[in-house]
């Protein structure tokens, strides 16, 4: 497997209507990129479809928002020959059946293997809690297999 081959997957979430630029300079580039909710921003979601293919979820700020009927409250996807699925609560990814969960709402960044898969929240690039300030996540995937997982400080 080459590295330069891996697609790079990029994971935000709680957004709340902001984008920053530093948000949107680490997103260039991206192969893929997940939003687990919490957009609040009709135009913020349009935006992000610009840079790259856009997977997204409704969060619990977002039911007033008109995204489009393939945003819903859990998506179910494979890419790169991985299996995700993107919720915003971890209480309501599936348990079973996914290499990659991505949930997001605490506001605070975190990347696990559980069993043979991952569950990355990317924090949060706007009003991220804890100490950690600014975050998102990056993937890198290839073939099947997650290449690497970072947490990445805004």
């Amino acid at each position: 497997m080459n590295l330069r081959d891996a697609k790079r997957i990029d994971i935000i979430s709680d957004t709340h209507g902001h984008l920053s630029d530093a948000l949107l300079g680490a997103l260039e580039g991206a192969d893929l990129i997940i939003h687990a909710g919490d957009i609040t921003s009709e135009a913020d979601y349009h935006e992000l479809a610009t840079i790259a293919p856009l997977r997204a979820v409704l969060g619990n700020n977002d039911w007033y928002y008109d995204y489009g009927p393939e945003v819903q409250a859990l998506a179910s996807f494979t890419f790169e020959g991985l299996r995700f699925a993107v919720a915003h609560y971890r209480e309501e990814l599936p348990s079973r059946g996914v290499d990659v969960a991505v949930c997001g709402h605490t506001h605070r960044a975190r990347a696990v293997q559980l069993g043979g898969g991952w569950l990355v929240n990317p924090g949060s690039p706007t009003y991220p809690r804890g100490g950690r300030g600014a975050t998102m996540a990056r993937m890198l995937a290839a073939e099947g297999s997650v290449l690497s997982v970072e947490i990445i400080d805004l």
